[in-house]
C-alpha cells in the first residue's frame, strides 16, 4: 500500500508518495496549471499517478490559520478534497500544513539551493512534509 501527499496551491500541486511500508515520503513532481480553476488536467495527471504507485489513500495538506482558524484558502483547499474523492474514489485525509512551506524553504537553505531555485521545489518538498508527518502519526498510533 502506499499513500500520497499533496500540497495543494492556487497554481501547483507538489505530490509526495510514500514506500510501500510507510515509513519514508518521496517528493516526485510538481503538477502547474495556468489557471487556478482550471483542474481537469490536474486531476487527470493526480489519477495517472495513483494508477503508477498503486496509492490506496490521499492525504492533503489543509492551511490552516495560525490561530487555528480556516481562512478562504483552507475552503478552496476542502473543495478540492470533495472533488478529489468523487474522482478517484480513495479517501483523502486533511493534515494541517501550517508552516510546511517554511520548513521546506529552510531545509533547502540548508541544503545550499540558491533562493531563486527554491520556487521550483518548494511545492514538492513541502508535499513530502506533509506526508512525512502523517506517517509518522500513523506510525505512533500503531505503536500505542
Amino acid at each position: 500500500m502506499r499513500i500520497m501527499g499533496l500540497d495543494y496551491g492556487s497554481k501547483t500541486v507538489g505530490v509526495a508518495i510514500s514506500d510501500p511500508l510507510l515509513i519514508t515520503a518521496q517528493g516526485i513532481e510538481i503538477i502547474r496549471r495556468k489557471e487556478e480553476n482550471k483542474l481537469r488536467q490536474t486531476l487527470a495527471r493526480i489519477e495517472a499517478l495513483i494508477q503508477e504507485y498503486q496509492v490506496e489513500q490521499i492525504v492533503l495538506g489543509l492551511p490552516k490559520n495560525m490561530n487555528d482558524t480556516s481562512g478562504p484558502r483552507a475552503m478552496v483547499t476542502l473543495e478540492f478534497k470533495e472533488k478529489l474523492e468523487r474522482r478517484t474514489g480513495l479517501p483523502v485525509h486533511t493534515w494541517d500544513e501550517r508552516l510546511t512551506t517554511v520548513a521546506a524553504d529552510r531545509a533547502m537553505e540548508e541544503a545550499g539551493i540558491r533562493r531563486e531555485n527554491r520556487k521550483e521545489y518548494v511545492d514538492k518538498i513541502a508535499a513530502v512534509f506533509i506526508l512525512q508527518g502523517y506517517l509518522d502519526f500513523i506510525g505512533r498510533k500503531q505503536e500505542d
